[in-house]
């Protein structure tokens, strides 16, 4: 649904980097999300990671290199009108790719830290069928006590949430009530919790990556990427 003009929104008219193939030859898309602090050309170069042949990466830029300006465990009107213009991006970016043939089932969405949050979040909101969802270090957005409960179906998503299991800024029980959520919401869900690793993506999670992205655009992954 189209949003009137006049609601507030910090991250419009910001560049959005693109990589992997060109659009009018890709045979699916990935929207990859980078974190607090971080910008669309690190993103991208994850994105490259771990996309197979023949998808376009859109790799959208914060403004002032930040989503919103709170911890996602914030209550979320304290996170505004950031937040909703960010995942604003997001939908607009699904929409853009659904009016150059690629639909929703054939788009991924991937995202590290707040990034991952917000991939995660939009996912949730706007319940369909994706190619795959991604979460490095992320959860769904909301204070403790957050019910999560969405309408719509996930219709079998494959859905990968990798974290810390002493993650500083990612709660291990955050990202179990992330899982379950989708869950719910009818996707298939990979959730790892690593012991002792730090705020970071380890190869075990960009094999994983890899492996849902392949499968979902039907592709075989050649090498390390």
């Amino acid at each position: 649904m189209a949003r009137p003009d006049a609601a507030p929104h910090p991250h419009g008219g910001q560049r959005v980097l693109l990589g992997g193939a060109s659009l009018d030859s890709a045979s699916g898309g990935l929207i990859a999300i980078h974190g607090r602090g971080g910008g669309a050309e690190d993103i991208m170069a994850l994105a490259r990671e771990v996309a197979p042949p023949g998808v376009t990466i859109l790799a959208p830029q914060a403004a002032g290199n930040t989503w919103y300006p709170y911890r996602f465990l914030e209550p979320t009107e304290r996170n505004e009108p950031y937040l909703s213009s960010a995942l604003r991006i997001v939908a607009d970016l699904i929409a853009q790719l659904g009016e150059q043939g690629i639909p929703s089932e054939r788009v991924a969405l991937l995202g590290f830290s707040q990034g991952a949050c917000l991939a995660l979040e939009a996912a949730a909101r706007n319940a369909q069928r994706y190619a795959g969802v991604i979460g490095f270090s992320g959860g769904l957005i909301g204070p403790p006590g957050t019910a999560f409960e969405f309408p719509g179906s996930l219709e079998h998503t494959p859905v990968f949430i990798g974290s810390s299991d002493v993650d500083p800024h990612i709660p291990k029980e955050r990202v179990e009530e992330t899982a379950a959520a989708l869950q719910r919401l009818g996707a298939a869900v990979d959730v790892r919790l690593y012991p002792g690793m730090g705020h970071t993506v380890n190869r075990d999670e960009l094999e994983a990556a890899r492996s849902i992205l392949a499968d979902a655009f039907g592709t075989r992954v050649m090498g390390d990427g």
